[in-house]
């Protein structure tokens, strides 16, 4: 990928725990890293200056609270995240699974994707794993995550297995639906608090990152038919007619 590599500077012997330094188009993170969050693009009460002054070399920003207020579209028109926030270091971007996850009532999940309500005016609006790629290309982070879905710590075993598969799915079109080669796609991890389940999506991730896939980054943790056009112009769905938004698409 370009200007993105990882290099390993030391290694536990006892754990297996890394130290390392992740290399960005805007600069290098040492890490482990303490990443300040500035979820609509601003780290409360601090300038970027007070945020590098702390010593962080990273900042995440949240693309689910970015695409409604002020929309992507928005940030891209003025220069991108980093110019919309007057940080000049790397950017990480979350996909909005955790925020989605947080709605609790407010969504139903579906193998298309998420289908929730606005938590600023209860608007129905879509995500899809394709939708939140090109939220992220537009907001234009060194990092970015693809959607997931995420669990309560009480999941059950089979909640556990069918997020699990359905993250996985999720990944993969994440994969077919990016476009920059200058930013980083990490996978995310599933199966809750089940270790096995864990383990077995982890090793899963990596015999997939051994074939690279248009600069994909290091794992830790054709587009596919969605629904997007039918949920965008309000035509019939499998749960009957209603106008739902594809968030910042």
């Amino acid at each position: 990928m370009s200007g993105m590599s990882f290099d390993v500077v030391g290694v536990d012997p006892s754990s297996g725990l890394r130290a390392g330094v992740l290399h960005t188009p805007h600069g290098s993170v040492p890490t482990p890293a303490f990443m300040p969050v500035g979820t609509l693009g601003s780290v409360k009460a601090l300038t970027p200056a007070d945020v590098s002054n702390t010593g962080a070399r990273i900042v995440l920003a949240n693309s689910y609270h970015l695409a409604l207020r002020p929309g992507a579209a928005t940030v891209e028109r003025l220069g991108g995240l980093h110019a919309f926030m007057g940080w000049d270091g790397p950017l990480l971007t979350d996909s909005g699974g955790f925020q989605v996850f947080s709605l609790d009532r407010l969504r139903q999940v579906s193998d298309e994707g998420v289908t929730f309500a606005s938590h600023l005016d209860g608007e129905q609006m879509f995500l899809s794993p394709e939708c939140v790629i090109e939220v992220q290309e537009r907001l234009g982070a060194d990092l970015i995550m693809p959607l997931d879905e995420c669990l309560a710590p009480d999941a059950t075993r089979a909640e556990a297995e069918a997020a699990l598969e359905r993250t996985q799915s999720w990944w993969r079109r994440s994969l077919s639906a990016r476009q920059r080669p200058d930013q980083a796609l990490f996978a995310l991890l599933q199966g809750g608090l089940r270790a096995d389940a864990r383990f077995r999506n982890r090793r899963s991730e990596r015999r997939r990152a051994q074939v690279r896939h248009r600069g994909d980054a290091p794992i830790d943790r054709g587009r596919a038919p969605t629904r997007e056009a039918a949920l965008s112009d309000g035509r019939r769905s499998p749960r009957g007619p209603r106008r739902v938004r594809t968030a910042g698409c």
